[in-house]
């Protein structure tokens, strides 16, 4: 009252003090109005951002099956140690006063007013932390008997950065050392046992190149989230786990940590969980697949080491791929776990190659199988199977016969005489064959290789698909110079000069050929269907048959060529006659074609391209492999192989008989 009644007096100085005052509480006044309202949700988000931490969790991986629901590729409890440093806080303080009170003793003894400055006390709080866990994680790979040391380096790491996630100390404990840790757990603060689903192959390397393998995933890869924090996780790089990686990875969830003013955590929710990703069933049958891997690991290769190989089995009536061997191969499980030195060098090998599925990306001169296109063509332009071509000896070489183009002579492993189509065919007489080429022209022969796809890629989902190459008068006026010889049309009719092509691409002519013309898109995927069958999601099936286009050849024309593929397994005079199989009536062509390093011959690829049987194709078996000098054939050294995997199909078909009646009994 008293600061009134001297207001009134018209206290001229106390006039201007109080409006002093009140002006000065009028702008307090404003301002906290706009702290409290107007930038209220400034603070409260900022809050929550420095409060709370997101975390990425990845999704269960789906399953890989095989036609008969084999899984090929598929997810196991991984049991892991993990350490949550917020619950050793009272262990890190205890620790700290007792390591600061020795400090502070050792250095009083030399002066007495002596003090640790603030950085000295810093670094001794993350020495004394580092102890601590240190000691902690020496107790717990002594009591699972599997010694770890904890490198500081990492442990600074994670403390600094990823103080609101668990630190791994542990991984793939064994049952043994569970029950030990299960039993021992209570007494040792902060450790926890987690499971985290870790991909694994169970068939090792059957299969390998068609699945792919793993990599590590710290792409960020989610643009439209920011995490703090992403939990470990993979993705696909080759085979089906690349190709359908977005299809099997499923979608990754999220949680987000509270943490205080340290960065511990405090506590986590869940705001969106991880979704599995779908299973992928394949058309491939693992009996066959594996039987084809063991035929090509026992070839009888004439060189030293691993064979160097791919076996492609399909089934003519629809496209599927049955089984696709590449060897060498790789455990895809490697990738996951790690890999030993050995192993890592032998991954790295030039010659090896074990990563490159020679099935399907390996690209290779067709030699005499290419003949079986040059007779279609041929033959539709008119050629009589009956009428017989001479072939001269080689002088050089009298057991051999040879053909002359201008001064230039290619040679004929045939040996000199009279060859008709079956003859010329079983015994692949180049002479023959570039002699009826010639005359053909080469635009009959181009047009049926583009028909077949020669020089495209064949749509598996792997990535490791190669085109090839095919020398189409476009092609060779892109990259020889426009300028199409009689020698370009007689290296293309022996399947050499500059045509590639994979063994998968050569399984579908064959299949065109037992099928009566029909060239198929191949299938390896058979459907994709959601973990949860009670989920919204639906199987997602890829058609079966699909046509790719029409060989336009007449039945007579592919009855000649099958009769003499039947007759080069079966003839006196076969080259495939190791492939012969009773019952199951194999038609095949054999070829050979060289490898060359400029004008020199380093080695041979040789093929064994075959269907059965002949009455009622159901399979194709193509079988190709790597060879150095002296070299071996497709006769010898293919055929073998063939015939193991045609055993295996018609173990599988006398297995398939046996069961039925008992399906219709249960039934």
């Amino acid at each position: 009252m008293l600061i009134f009644d001297q207001l009134r007096k018209n206290d001229r100085q106390l006039q201007v003090l109080a409006i002093c005052v009140l002006t000065g509480l009028g702008f307090l006044l404003i301002g906290l109005w706009y702290v409290q309202v107007v930038s209220a949700r400034r603070y409260q988000t900022s809050q929550i951002n420095q409060s709370f931490r997101t975390v990425r969790i990845p999704a269960i991986r789906g399953k890989v099956f095989d036609a008969n629901g084999i899984a090929l590729a598929e997810n196991r409890p991984s049991y892991n140690v993990n350490l949550y440093l917020d619950e050793l806080r009272p262990y890190f303080q205890s620790a700290y006063s007792n390591n600061l009170g020795w400090v502070m003793r050792q250095l009083t003894r030399t002066n007495a007013k002596a003090r640790l400055t603030r950085t000295q006390r810093i670094e001794l709080g993350k020495l004394t932390r580092y102890q601590v866990v240190s000691n902690l994680v020496y107790r717990v790979g002594s009591l699972v008997e599997q010694p770890v040391p904890l490198q500081d380096k990492k442990f600074f790491e994670h403390y600094d950065q990823r103080l609101f996630v668990p630190m791994p100390v542990l991984t793939n404990l064994n049952p043994r050392q569970i029950a030990r840790f299960a039993e021992q757990s209570p007494g040792l603060p902060g450790f926890d046992l987690e499971v985290q689903p870790v991909r694994t192959y169970p068939h090792h390397s059957s299969a390998a190149h068609l699945l792919g393998y793993l990599l590590r995933d710290n792409s960020g890869a989610d643009v439209d989230v920011f995490f703090n924090y992403r939990m470990p996780d993979f993705k696909g790089a080759t085979g089906v786990e690349g190709a359908l990686d977005d299809e099997l990875r499923g979608r990754t969830g999220a949680k987000s940590v509270l943490v205080n003013s340290l960065g511990y955590r405090q506590s986590e929710n869940v705001w969106n969980p991880a979704e599995a990703g779908q299973n992928v069933f394949l058309t491939i049958d693992l009996s066959i697949q594996k039987a084809a891997e063991q035929a090509l690991r026992s070839a009888p290769v004439p060189y030293s080491g691993p064979p160097r190989g791919a076996v492609v089995v399909m089934d003519p009536r629809n496209g599927d791929l049955i089984a696709v061997a590449s060897h060498p191969a790789f455990d895809p499980n490697d990738f996951v776990s790690g890999f030993s030195q050995d192993e890592w060098q032998r991954l790295n090998d030039p010659k090896l190659r074990p990563q490159i599925n020679r099935a399907t990306s390996g690209t290779y001169h067709p030699g005499s199988v290419f003949k079986i296109v040059v007779a279609m063509a041929a033959l539709e332009a008119g050629l009589n199977p009956k009428e017989k071509i001479f072939n001269p000896p080689d002088p050089a070489e009298p057991w051999h016969g040879h053909i002359l183009l201008g001064r230039h002579k290619i040679k004929d492993l045939a040996a000199p005489g009279e060859y008709d189509f079956q003859r010329a065919l079983i015994k692949s007489s180049n002479t023959y064959f570039i002699t009826n080429g010639l005359k053909t022209g080469v635009d009959r022969i181009l047009d049926l290789g583009k028909r077949l796809h020669f020089g495209e890629r064949a749509g598996i989902p792997t990535r490791q698909d190669a085109p090839g190459t095919f020398p189409t008068r476009q092609w060779q006026k892109d990259n020889r110079g426009g300028a199409w010889f009689d020698g370009d049309t007689a290296n293309l009719c022996i399947g050499q000069g500059d045509i590639d092509v994979t063994p998968l691409q050569v399984a579908v002519m064959i299949s065109a050929v037992a099928n009566g013309g029909r060239v198929f898109w191949p299938r390896l995927v058979a459907r994709l269907e959601p973990q949860d069958p009670f989920g919204n999601d639906q199987p997602v099936v890829f058609q079966a048959g699909r046509i790719h286009d029409e060989l336009k050849v007449s039945r007579r024309t592919l009855d000649l060529i099958r009769e003499a593929m039947l007759a080069d397994v079966e003839d006196a005079e076969g080259t495939g006659k190791r492939a012969f199989v009773p019952g199951m009536r194999i038609c095949a062509k054999t070829g050979t074609a060289q490898i060359m390093i400029g004008r020199k011959v380093v080695g041979h690829t040789i093929w064994f391209a075959s269907f059965a049987p002949y009455g009622d194709p159901r399979y194709v078996v193509v079988v190709m492999l790597e060879t150095e000098l002296p070299g071996g054939s497709g006769a010898e050294t293919c055929a073998p192989v063939a015939q193991q995997v045609y055993l295996a199909l018609q173990k599988r078909e006398q297995q398939m008989k046996l069961k039925k009646p008992e399906i219709l009994a249960s039934r």
